[in-house]
């Protein structure tokens, strides 16, 4: 049964290639979409007067007139080797969408990025055609690239028509990792929207102006973007792709990060969610991540269609057999992990005595004035065990509080009492803090041990949780190793965002004199350190496997070369009940590597699903409330716990799961004997040209006539590099590329590009090593560049006013180059077909014999089109005009009859989502009292009314080439002009 849509009116019926006429002037159509102001039609200009300009129409405020195909003038290409037929063919296929249903994979294959066939299944999955929209969660664990996936799936979506807007939202310290990635590896430009940028945004705009429009794709963070006064901007933007990293931290209801996920989930066609950590072991919060995506997938009483949401979810790990047999040496393995226990010093040792007898194990009770003595005894252990300067500062807080409050009669003597413990305990601290501790001298023999220091190359990172203890490491480290300022940073929350992002830039960068960087938790997430470094230190131990865990993958990750190396250091008191309740967390870090020997995901061992929860359970076995091995199991007891409930949904049913190793394999030897067949398929290329060099070539070329002369055109084919000085529109057009960019490389002046991944991947690292730039000297010609767009269009502008170019061809009678494409309600493309109409008998212009192409590139090689082609003259047209309108009547029967497939299947994917839709609400019917149910009913109708506009609405067809037989005569030269038509001219 299929579903009835409501009838909407018809969108315009023009296409990328179409050509318009607006305010009686023609205009070549670059893109459409469809907004509340009717279809947007974005053109360039064709006639005299507008030629080399660009503009934007909408069809509810200006009369926008198609052109009629089937009244183009036919034209005889006389160029060399047909150069302006080609071009028009290939500039023509540039800016006709991808198929949207299609999870062929194109654009994304030919970046600057060693992408892997692992990371091209999740692209695929993205891209699924039975969802009907791009939404999906790529949970894959830590160190598998997630980033390099998010900048494939926005390629595809920008090839598909469906990457006009674009917005990212990540924590902070990445921003500007995420920006350099976007653009130098897929030639995706987003603005950076941190602090600085923002006020540069303001400067330009009036205070009443929406900053989200100013910019059609910007990258911001979350702590920005959560805020009451950008959420309401939000709420009036519409989005074709967000982006929204650690998305872990959207779940819980009620908080500033779940408002903001709430009002962009409905404001986005295609919504992308990444998470190292999807699952924090409560279905609530999972439930409320999946609703994000697609909000019927969530059943109105929380359970969830387990088979719709394996749709929505792309989760592997290291030992996954499609990423197993495909690492390799791009991923080092790690070193056994160095569990280093310190002797504490004397000092220190009065400092766990005085926590022992005092704090943690009282005879006479905790002199603690609060609610909860226990849990502060262990916050006061805690910052001890990461430094002296950590636990002064909770001391000294403390004091704070317990001097400033006004208690009863028994308050005052429980308070005093707290208060003098407290200053005895900061009596023992001060001395500890005039001497080094033990953990920090340890520290310094392991850096000078490993090489690190002022003029020396290898590079440290120094994890603790605490800021005091930052500041203290930062201080001591640079005294004992005789570091200078430049030598070693602190990176923790409370830096600026651009603070933040400069600090991780100079700690990637090969010529950076940074040698040591002392980071808090902050960098736990997102931050890639593996280029330039391979040893990490715990100075301190978190409670918890999946901060452990985060903080290695910063340099155990796909693309360390050098084996990483993990060290630990754990403080050892002699009070022997202390020192014994501190191996519980050696035994932690324990459990943490040979999880990640065994298990797929080193979460999934104790089961709690979130950094707090484990911290709690861990605070819990100190407090002797649960047994350690109860809470952490040996790894080969993992699948008892309720995570493996979870991982079912994350696992494809054809996938190992790891867990061959409870019969002694190890998840290496499973990939090993796993055979996993290819998922993904790629688009073949129609080989018009054989790079993106040598059509930008012809397109400057046909466009300048001397470009060498015109634009600075320069090829340097020996370095892989050329260069232009770019024109006043093409300006424009850069000035959306990262300002960063702009004003390092000042590229609106001289342009240089890296035309093979060789030079552009040697760009990138010489970027990396140089002194005082972030971004490549030379930017990778990638298929999606801004300067291939602006080269189509103004070779476009110069060969196309409704005109079809006609060559010589291996064809036997005089044929015609169609193509027809299917749109739904949305303008966007849901289909297309290329065919080739024959027309047998110039006598009988209406009897044409239309033929499918299953593939271009092949049929015009047939034909023999190629870029060396002899054009021995322009062909003589005679009766070929007259045939061209019988040709479009034909093809246009032929599609209608042609792309019914296409449409019925796209009608059956979309009814099946609609029957979900239509069943959740039917069986929200009995629950509609309560207020989240009433509010996802109102969602699930709005994805209701965006699921009807995917419907097909619509074709258009357009003639691209007319081909005549080999033997058709050169035509006649024009007689040359008289010298009465001559005069006055």
């Amino acid at each position: 049964m299929t579903i009835t849509a409501d009838v909407q009116k018809p969108v315009l019926k023009v296409a990328p290639g179409s050509v318009v006429r607006v305010r009686d002037e023609d205009w070549l159509v670059t893109s459409t979409s469809v907004t509340q102001q009717g279809t947007l039609v974005r053109v360039q200009g064709l006639s005299e007067l507008v030629r080399d300009t660009t503009a934007s129409f909408y069809s509810e405020l200006d009369t926008i007139e198609a052109v009629d195909p089937s009244q183009a003038r036919v034209r005889a290409d006389a160029t060399p080797n047909y150069r302006r037929s080609r071009l028009f063919l290939e500039t023509t296929l540039r800016k006709t969408p991808v198929p949207a249903t299609s999870n062929r994979l194109g654009v994304s294959t030919r970046m600057l990025a060693n992408t892997l066939e692992y990371q091209q299944i999740a692209v695929a999955k993205a891209l699924d055609a039975r969802n009907i929209r791009p939404r999906i969660l790529i949970a894959d664990a830590v160190g598998l690239g997630k980033t390099l996936e998010i900048g494939m799936i926005l390629s595809e979506l920008i090839a598909r028509g469906r990457g006009e807007r674009i917005l990212i939202v990540t924590p902070r310290h990445v921003l500007e990792q995420m920006q350099h990635e976007m653009w130098c590896r897929f030639a995706l430009p987003f603005v950076r929207l941190d602090s600085a940028g923002i006020q540069k945004v303001r400067q330009k705009l009036p205070a009443t102006r929406n900053p989200f429009t100013f910019y059609k794709r910007a990258i911001i963070s979350i702590d920005t973007l959560k805020s009451p006064r950008y959420r309401e901007h939000l709420k009036k933007i519409q989005w074709d792709a967000v982006v929204i990293d650690e998305s872990h931290n959207l779940t819980n209801t009620g908080t500033l990060n779940n408002e903001l996920a709430r009002t962009l989930a409905p404001k986005t066609d295609a919504l992308l969610l990444a998470s190292a950590t999807p699952h924090n072991g409560r279905q609530e919060s999972f439930a409320e991540l999946l609703r994000l995506l697609d909000p019927t997938v969530v059943r109105p009483d929380g359970t969830v269609d387990e088979q719709a949401v394996k749709q929505l979810i792309v989760r592997r790990h290291r030992h996954s057999p499609e990423v197993a047999r495909e690492v390799g040496a791009d991923w080092a393995e790690r070193l056994e992990p160095e569990n280093r226990l310190v002797d504490a010093s004397p000092a220190e040792n009065a400092i766990a005595d005085e926590l022992a007898s005092t704090w943690l194990y009282p005879q006479d009770g905790s002199p603690y004035s609060g609610q909860t003595a226990a849990l502060f005894g262990w916050t006061l252990a805690k910052a001890f065990l990461s430094s002296p300067a950590a636990l002064l500062e909770s001391i000294n807080e403390r004091l704070t509080k317990v001097g400033g409050s006004h208690p009863d009669d028994d308050g005052v003597t429980s308070a005093a009492g707290e208060a003098a413990a407290l200053r005895r305990l900061r009596e023992l601290t001060e001395d500890a803090l005039a001497q080094d501790s033990a953990k920090l001298t340890e520290l310094v023999t392991y850096l000078r041990g490993i090489g690190v220091g002022k003029n020396k190359p290898t590079r440290a990172v120094v994890f603790a949780e605490r800021v005091a203890t930052l500041k203290y490491l930062r201080e001591r480290l640079t005294r004992d190793l005789k570091l200078q300022p430049d030598n070693i940073a602190i990176l923790h929350g409370g830096l600026s965002d651009v603070e933040q992002q400069e600090i991780v830039d100079q700690f990637k960068r090969g010529n950076s004199k940074l040698r040591v960087l002392v980071t808090g938790d902050v960098a736990s997430e997102g931050v890639n350190f593996h280029a330039e470094c391979h040893h990490l230190i715990h100075f301190d131990v978190p409670w918890s496997l999946i901060r452990i865990e985060q903080r290695n993958g910063r340099i155990d990750r796909y693309g360390q070369k050098h084996s990483p190396q993990i060290t630990t250091l754990l403080l050892d008191p002699n009070n022997d009940k202390f020192s014994g309740d501190l191996r519980i967390l050696t035994r932690l870090v324990e459990k943490e590597h040979a999880a990640h020997q065994v298990l797929n995901d080193v979460a999934s061992l104790m089961g709690e699903g979130s950094v707090k929860a484990e911290s709690d359970a861990i605070r819990d076995v100190l407090m002797k409330r649960r047994d350690f091995d109860d809470v952490v199991p040996d790894p080969d007891a993992a699948l008892d716990n309720p995570w493996a409930e979870f991982e079912s949904l994350f696992a494809d049913d054809e996938s190992s799961d790891g867990t061959d190793s409870h019969d002694g394999a190890t998840p290496e030897d499973s990939a090993k004997n796993t055979t996993v067949e290819s998922e993904v398929e790629i688009e073949k290329r129609v080989n018009l040209y054989e790079t993106d060099l040598a059509f930008l070539n012809e397109a400057l070329m046909e466009a300048f006539t001397d470009p060498a002369q015109k634009i600075g055109w320069k090829v340097h084919q020996d370095h892989g590099i050329v260069e232009l000085q770019p024109t006043p529109d093409l300006q424009r057009r850069m000035s959306y590329l990262p300002q960063d960019y702009l004003a390092e490389r000042r590229v609106t002046e001289n342009l240089k590009l890296a035309t093979t991944a060789a030079a552009g991947e040697h760009q990138l690292t010489a970027a990396r090593s140089s002194d005082d730039m972030t971004w490549p000297s030379a930017h990778f010609l990638g298929p999606l560049h801004p300067v291939l767009d602006w080269a189509s269009d103004r070779a476009l502008a110069s060969i196309s006013r409704n005109e079809v170019l006609a060559v010589r061809g291996d064809v036997d009678t005089d044929t015609f180059l169609i193509l027809g494409t299917v749109m739904n309600q949305r303008g966007q493309l849901v289909s297309r077909a290329f065919m080739a109409v024959e027309m047998p008998d110039p006598e009988a212009p209406d009897f044409a014999l239309p033929t499918p192409i299953g593939d271009l590139g092949d049929y015009l090689r047939d034909v023999g089109l190629t870029a060396k082609a002899p054009n021995p003259g322009p062909v003589a047209l005679d009766s070929v005009q007259q045939l061209l309108p019988g040709a479009v009547k034909a093809a246009e029967q032929h599609v209608a009859q042609t792309l019914k497939a296409a449409e019925a299947d796209a009608e059956s994917r979309l009814d099946d989502w609609l029957r979900r839709a239509y069943a959740w609400s039917h069986e929200s019917d009995a629950l509609i009292q309560r207020a989240e149910v009433r509010q996802r009913r109102e969602r699930v109708a709005e994805e209701r009314q965006l699921a009807q506009a995917m419907r097909p609405a619509q074709h258009v067809i357009r003639p691209l080439l007319g081909i005549l037989p080999r033997d058709t005569p050169v035509a006649p030269a024009a007689p040359a002009p008289s010298a009465d038509q001559t005069e006055g001219l």
